[in-house]
């Protein structure tokens, strides 16, 4: 038995036994969307006494890992990887190398419960817009350890910098895909100093509200000692309705939300005014079928409190827009960066 990006590969299967990329992609990008509401309804898991992130199990813990390093093979081969140690624990963090002439490079912050492996389908298009830095958050299900209490937003955006002090550039354009996009929020209004620019993928709690339905859907797709299945359902559900079972991501995504109890605070949503204080340039990217928040509105809300922001809102697209569109959001991205020096 082997494996391929699409999962468990039968020995002497064919390329024909195997599914076809765009299918591959889209059902492992499926899982990535229960992550971003499990944010919100996180309030209903701090039932234990730890004040930290922590595995639930030993076996919890080796299950996540496998499933890390399995979906870890899709990515390409990082340049270098780092835990660096910050005031509230180690931050692990992959450096690809770029193949533009860009100085300052792109740090991807992931969804919540997703680590660095939900970024395999966008690093090819990525480093060719310049380094690309990924970590996994403090605090959440990855290979980053979180050692002390993370207690208040501002304590979110100080380990972030200190982590962003520790490499060896002075800038960064931060990229943040759903509840990433509300950790780079944050990080550019509390710590502003080393962010060139935000570019926000479908961010969760800055331009708009998640939808009560959306939230109460939720809450049994976060209680880990329920039924997989009610997790996966909610998966398919914030995706359009596609599928997603057998897939090593799928399977990191779910190990970690069964098997970490994070203690992190609940993200409140931006206020508009706070959006308006933002000095940075700023690229928003939005999909049409988004379950997280009214994409109209949305649009409307960032293109109103950030005026000088580049908006977009993809036709079609989910929550798993990150993977639905690789190529255009690079392209986007791009644009959006030779536009602002």
């Amino acid at each position: 038995m082997t494996t391929s990006a699409a999962g468990p590969v039968p020995a002497g299967a064919t390329p024909a036994d195997r599914p076809p990329p765009r299918r591959r992609r889209r059902r492992w990008l499926v899982a990535l969307a229960v992550v971003a509401v499990a944010a919100v309804v996180v309030a209903f898991l701090l039932r234990e006494p730890s004040p930290v992130g922590h595995w639930r199990s030993a076996d919890a813990q080796d299950r996540y890992l496998a499933a890390y390093d399995e979906a870890f093979e899709d990515l390409p081969h990082p340049a270098e990887t780092r835990d660096v140690r910050t005031s509230f624990g180690v931050v692990r963090v992959y450096r690809f190398a770029g193949t533009a002439d860009r100085a300052t490079p792109l740090v991807l912050l992931p969804g919540t419960a997703s680590g660095t492996p939900v970024w395999a389908d966008n690093l090819p298009s990525l480093v060719e817009v310049a380094d690309v830095y990924a970590l996994d958050l403090l605090g959440e299900p990855g290979r980053s350890v979180q050692e002390r209490p993370v207690t208040d937003h501002d304590a979110q955006a100080a380990w972030l910098d200190e982590m962003l002090a520790a490499l060896p550039e002075d800038g960064f354009h931060v990229v943040g895909l759903s509840i990433g996009g509300w950790t780079a929020t944050n990080l550019a209004l509390r710590r502003p100093e080393r962010v060139a620019s935000l570019t926000l993928l479908e961010p969760v709690q800055v331009v708009g509200d998640i939808p009560v339905g959306t939230a109460l859907r939720a809450i049994p797709a976060s209680v880990p000692w329920l039924p997989r299945s009610w997790r996966d359902s909610f998966a398919s559900y914030t995706a359009g309705g596609a599928p997603v079972e057998d897939v090593p991501v799928a399977e990191m995504i779910e190990a970690g939300m069964r098997g970490y109890a994070m203690r992190l605070p609940q993200p409140s949503r931006v206020p508009e005014d706070a959006l308006r204080d933002l000095d940075v340039p700023v690229l928003v990217v939005l999909a049409e079928d988004s379950v997280m928040h009214d994409a109209t509105d949305a649009a409307a809300v960032a293109e109103r409190a950030l005026p000088d922001a580049t908006v977009r809102l993809y036709a079609g697209a989910t929550h798993a827009v990150n993977g639905e569109e690789p190529e255009r959001i690079a392209a986007d991205l791009a644009a959006f960066l030779a536009a602002h020096g």
